[in-house]
């Protein structure tokens, strides 16, 4: 079966406006987006403070991800590591790393830090366990195959 990013290209990305994959981003210049990234429709990036999205990441639609919070006026970048997977309509609040291969579940409120190489879900969201090897080495075959 052929790749879904075999012909891949860096989106065109204007301050504000949809992508032609309908998702948005305030403050572009701030955004670092790696290659080979899937970003779900109807997502949200506020990169006032930096965003960085690495290769092979995966968010899901109707995602949020806030550099900056109006409500409390907290601020800082936040950081998706390379291959690291978050579930549709899930919410990365300021200054969060999410790890290297790390999977958010859905409906997430992600508030701190998450690790590499695990499964965290839940408002607020908390590590559940570890990623087994076979998982790993499934997840590393498929962007491999990106």
């Amino acid at each position: 079966m052929p790749s879904r990013f075999s012909d891949w290209e860096y989106p065109v990305i204007e301050d504000g406006i949809p992508t032609k994959y309908f998702w948005i981003v305030l403050n572009k210049d701030n955004l670092t987006l790696g290659r080979k990234t899937d970003i779900g429709a109807f997502s949200y990036i506020n990169a006032k403070n930096g965003v960085v999205i690495e290769n092979f990441v995966q968010i899901g639609s109707h995602c949020s991800l806030y550099s900056l919070s109006t409500i409390d006026n907290k601020g800082g970048k936040i950081h998706l590591k390379k291959n690291c997977r978050i579930g549709t309509h899930s919410v990365v609040m300021p200054g969060v790393t999410i790890g290297e291969n790390s999977i958010i579940g859905a409906f997430s409120f992600v508030t701190k830090d998450i690790p590499d190489n695990v499964l965290a879900y839940g408002v607020p969201t908390r590590v559940v366990r570890d990623l087994t090897a076979e998982e790993l080495q499934l997840m590393a075959n498929e962007a491999e195959s990106k």
